[in-house]
């Protein structure tokens, strides 16, 4: 098998973000399961947490965190995440618009230097891509391995292959969805986007 010297992307530094957002999805619960029903006020933050109810896909729960206030941009602590990152991980597309929408920092870095248009961009998220650029979101930022967003969807296809396959099978359990002919039909799309 002949190798590119233009390869951008190593695939096996992706296995640090697989097991990441596994442990970290596999933490979070759907709901805060000892929260009673009370009025809600637009000061009062919801009793789940924020990133539990993006994972949750609480829009609701994520709607009450903005007016009430809380920190958007609060990493999780094992990914290094954030609500916005997640969101667009998991394809919770409104909860991303809210995000957005609402003043979430868009340059914040997840522990491999992601930002949320690298995640946008590898997922082949099309609508989230469109929405961070439109946001202002900085295409030339780099994450730890040196990588645009742009260039970590630009290593040929068949490199990164197993790496959707192995993400899929990890983290399928807990809601992440990816069709491989899409991101394969997707990625040059998304690249033109990001130019």
């Amino acid at each position: 098998m002949k190798k590119s010297s233009m390869t951008l992307v190593n695939p096996c530094k992706y296995a640090f973000l697989i097991l990441a957002l596994s442990l970290t999805a596999c933490g979070q619960e759907k709901g805060n399961k000892e929260s009673q029903p009370t009025a809600q006020t637009e000061s009062i933050a919801p009793d789940i947490d924020l990133n539990a109810a993006v994972m949750g896909g609480n829009l609701d729960a994520v709607q009450q965190h903005i007016k009430a206030g809380t920190d958007l941009n609060k990493k999780e602590a094992l990914s290094g995440s954030t609500p916005l990152i997640t969101a667009i991980t998991f394809e919770k597309d409104e909860i991303a618009d809210a995000l957005i929408d609402a003043g979430a920092d868009l340059s914040i870095k997840n522990n491999d230097g992601s930002t949320a248009l690298h995640v946008a961009a590898f997922f082949c998220r099309v609508e989230s891509v469109q929405k961070l650029i439109d946001a202002g979101a900085d295409k030339t930022i780099k994450n730890n391995y040196g990588a645009t967003a742009r260039e970590t969807i630009t290593a040929p296809f068949e490199q990164m292959k197993p790496i959707y396959e192995m993400m899929q099978q990890q983290l399928a359990p807990v809601g992440l969805q990816i069709d491989i002919a899409e991101v394969e039909k997707t990625r040059p799309v998304i690249a033109m986007m990001l130019q």
